[in-house]
């Protein structure tokens, strides 16, 4: 068997197969090759090879030279321009339905050009970094008792000064915690800064471009501070301040270097970075047990690169070797330890804790999957109407092919079309995309902070080659219809085509087009009242006319004086949250049985919070003080927490004593259950504590006509007071409806898409009645002679839409009803019942819809002056 280096070069032996006549190529290829055998044995490989080329070159004859069909070419070049007046003139003598196809793919390719934008943004999140495919964050997959696990992104300090310290494959590994932020002080200047804390390995891992300061030593020391250069300039007024120094409270923190401001695509945001050494160092002085914990994995993150070479499964084995000895240390928590690559942040599943935002890919997967279902509808009008017209084209089709025209020219030339119409679609829907994409980012305050929906060079090639493949896709069936056509069959229409054996391909093709209109307009319904019923039910407790003001690290008791000076504000109470959102805090719970625990998730209050709410205290009594920094010693549970544990009675429970973390507290009362949670959620145990390192916010009850001007007031009050940070306030009716956002952003993306696909659909419906009415022009006139009604007419030709409407309706409601009931509700605590309201309605819309679009031109084609069409025949 001959090896690679005893046979002839390739490209020279493809050389001569091109320019070889085909009757001389294979005896002169054969003698070649005997010649270049010969030479190796003679001449040696090398000479043999350089011999063979001379010789392919040397048979370069006229003789030899096949004849090369340039002409073939030309000729070909010019039917593909010809291809594009055909087209263009094509396009011109249809108005209508060139409006309708342009129209309705442009405004569903502005859907699919925001969700192009968008998926090239969150693609692009992290690829700044060095290196950034072999980043990982470290996971945690936390299990309490026989509890379901849950996967988090945060994991304890010990995790990551073992996977720093143990694991050979990791190249560099960073240890931080979020929230450092407050008040940082110059020359008697407070602003008010957020950021993380990080260890010396921070700028090992990630690629922050350093502006100023050495960045191996930036973070090794403690009460060692790096700033952005947009904080540099807000504070300095200067970029070089290394070496400077800002307080924080009472504690110098020296500026060690300047970094440029994280970019738009990183899910790490900060203003600041505080060297982690800093808290180690404290931690370890006060000798805090805690700090090393495998547990306390609520705050801290962990980031690894790993090493060149290195296998990502031997680090997960490395991972589990050490997950596993910490867990044999552990009574009754199980957490395994996982990694994540950093370039999936974005765009893989939503994992819980968090450091920064992250789209969710199931989030990606529903929009991607709606823009598909909406340009497919816009496909489907192309089609359709390309079809239905086919009797028009078709002697076009056979006067070509009776002077020559192939099958292949056919098709091209019929999908170059459908490509220019798609192109022509394309520029309005650039247009239509400025008008949505601010919108699209308003939907929701996430939406703008973490995207921002740039044009970049490359998303513009991905649009024009999606506008091809659009144009190529909704072509291609039309193309194959017309191109197989006979010539024989000019004559014929091309209208019983069938996609089945007794089914037109027409009406399947509405009947799926008006089928997935239909899911849209109910899947709207639905989320709408959801929406409402989540917002409106019954929560067992009151938030009317009640304000929430953030107290931005100030003194509660400072805040509360000020606002009582407001004559509108009738009482104030203290929080450490609004309940009814989701957000809250847990512990956990053990009664009589040190082994028997629960998670008891709690809010820290004043004494004038329960009535102000009007939760139902059912027995015992409120707290009698405000809450002090001195150790708590009262609880007030709700109802659950005394099942859980069988307490017994309200009544009984009062007086009894539960350890709730470290602290013993006493049962001074009990609230009838309320969901502190979202509705969707079920009530676990829950209590009222009193801490006042807890509280965040004031809560002020307002009894003013003029809302706006009592706003005014209290944002005047705080600007007086505190000139640092800003004022935020909102009704507590509003965190309420922020807390089913979810439906919300669904009905109204839902919503949009339905009058996108409404309105394509009824462009169709449109096209198809005017194609009936020209089609049927004859039948018409004729049944006006004998005396048919303009009623029995419309009747007589609609009748045939609102059929294939029912049937669209037939496969939509049922489709519809089960994947809200069985899939998107399934797992909801409280949901509304799905009935005859959220299915009939949209019904009843597009039947409305349809029999007008229809209707309006057949009554046209209805009215018109039978002697004017036949006077023809």
């Amino acid at each position: 068997m001959k090896n690679k280096k005893t046979i002839p070069p390739k490209w020279a032996d493809r050389f001569l197969e091109w320019y070889c006549k085909p009757s001389l190529f294979e005896d002169l290829q054969g003698d070649l090759y005997e010649h270049f055998y010969r030479h190796i044995e003679d001449k040696g490989i090398r000479k043999a090879k350089l011999i063979f080329v001379l010789n392919v070159f040397k048979f370069f004859k006229p003789y030899t030279v096949k004849k090369l069909n340039f002409l073939n070419k030309l000729t070909q070049f010019i039917m593909f321009k010809n291809y594009f007046k055909t087209s263009f003139r094509s396009i011109a003598r249809n108005k209508l339905f060139s409006f309708i196809n342009v129209f309705g793919l442009a405004v569903s390719m502005s859907v699919c050009l925001l969700m192009i934008t968008l998926l090239t943004e969150v693609k692009s999140y992290e690829k700044f970094h060095a290196d950034a495919s072999d980043i990982y964050r470290a996971t945690n997959l936390y299990q309490y008792l026989e509890e379901e696990p849950n996967l988090f992104a945060s994991t304890s300090i010990i995790a990551g000064k073992r996977i720093k310290e143990e694991i050979a494959g990791v190249e560099a590994a960073t240890i931080m915690r979020r929230n450092f932020a407050g008040d940082f002080e110059n020359d008697n200047q407070k602003f008010a800064l957020r950021g993380i804390w990080a260890d010396e390995s921070f700028f090992d891992v990630f690629s922050f471009e350093v502006i100023y300061g050495d960045k191996d030593q930036a973070l090794t020391n403690p009460k060692s501070l790096v700033i952005t250069d947009e904080t540099a300039l807000k504070i300095f007024n200067q970029l070089n301040v290394v070496g400077e120094t800002l307080l924080k409270g009472d504690e110098p923190y020296q500026v060690t270097a300047v970094v440029k401001t994280p970019p738009f695509n990183s899910h790490i945001k900060f203003e600041v970075i505080g060297s982690f050494s800093t808290l180690d160092q404290a931690q370890m002085q006060r000798n805090a047990t805690g700090w090393l914990s495998w547990q306390n994995m609520w705050m801290n993150y962990t980031y690894f690169k790993v090493a060149d070479g290195q296998s990502i499964k031997n680090i997960q084995a490395a991972l589990d070797k050490i997950s596993i000895d910490q867990n044999s240390r552990e009574k009754y928590t199980s957490i395994q330890l996982g990694a994540q690559p950093i370039l999936k942040i974005m765009t893989g599943p939503q994992i819980s804790n968090s450091l920064g935002m992250n789209m969710g890919s199931e989030t990606l997967w529903i929009l991607g999957i709606l823009s598909f279902v909406v340009i497919l509808s816009a496909g489907f009008n192309y089609t359709n109407l390309s079809i239905a017209r086919s009797l028009r084209r078709a002697k076009e089709v056979g006067i070509r092919k009776v002077v020559g025209a192939k099958r292949g020219q056919i098709f091209s030339q019929f999908t170059v079309e459908a490509c220019i119409i798609s192109i022509f679609s394309l520029i309005l829907a650039y247009g239509g995309f400025l008008l949505i994409k601010p919108l699209f980012l308003s939907l929701n305050p996430e939406m703008s902070r973490m995207l921002q929906l740039k044009l970049e060079p490359i998303t513009i090639i991905y649009f024009v080659l999606f506008a091809i493949l659009v144009g190529f896709a909704a072509g291609l069936l039309p193309s194959l219809v017309l191109s197989k056509l006979k010539a024989i069959q000019v004559l014929k229409t091309t209208s019983n085509t069938k996609l089945f054996s007794s089914v037109s391909l027409r009406k399947a093709l509405i009947v799926i087009q008006f089928t997935l209109t239909l899911g849209f307009i109910i899947s709207a319904n639905v989320a709408y009242n959801q929406f409402k019923y989540s917002v409106n039910f019954d929560k067992g407790f009151n938030g009317e006319n009640i304000i929430t003001i953030g107290l931005a690290g100030n003194d509660p008791e400072q805040v509360k004086t000020l606002f009582e000076r407001i004559p509108e504000v009738e009482q104030i109470s203290m929080a450490a949250m609004v309940l009814g959102t989701g957000e809250r805090w847990g512990d956990d719970l053990k009664y009589k049985d040190p082994l028997d625990s629960t998670t008891i998730y709690y809010s820290s209050v004043d004494q004038n919070y329960i009535p102000m709410l009007k939760h139902n205290l059912i027995a015992g009594s409120n707290f009698l003080r405000t809450p002090t920094s001195d150790n708590e010693s009262e609880i007030i549970v709700n109802e659950t927490l005394l099942k859980r544990f069988n307490i017994g009675t309200p009544q009984e429970a009062i007086g009894e004593q539960v350890l709730v973390g470290s602290n013993k507290l006493t049962i001074i009362g009990v609230v009838e259950d309320f969901h502190y949670a979202p509705i969707n959620e079920p009530i676990e145990s829950f209590g009222f504590r009193q801490n006042l390192e807890d509280i965040q916010l004031l809560n002020l009850k307002v009894n003013s006509t003029n809302l706006v001007g009592t706003m005014d007031k209290l944002r005047a009050a705080w600007e007086g007071f505190d000139e640092v940070h800003p004022f935020e306030s909102r009704f507590h009716s509003e965190h309420i409806a922020r807390a089913y956002d979810t439906y919300e952003l669904m009905f109204t993306i839902v919503t949009f898409l339905a009058f996108v696909s409404i309105s394509i659909a009824c462009l169709g419906l449109l096209g198809m009645g005017v194609y009936t009415a020209e089609t049927r022009m004859k039948e018409i006139s004729i049944r006006k002679v004998l005396g048919a009604s303009e009623s029995s007419l419309i009747q007589l030709l609609v009748k045939g839409f609102m059929y294939l409407l029912l049937i669209a309706a037939v496969i939509a409601i049922p489709a519809t009803y089960y994947l809200f009931d069985s899939i998107i509700l399934a797992d909801q605590a409280n949901r509304i019942s799905i009935g005859l309201n959220e299915m009939g309605l949209g019904v009843l819309f597009i039947f409305c819809i349809g029999f007008l679009t229809i209707s309006s031109q057949v009554w046209k084609a209805a009215k018109a002056n039978p002697s004017s069409t036949l006077r023809s025949e």
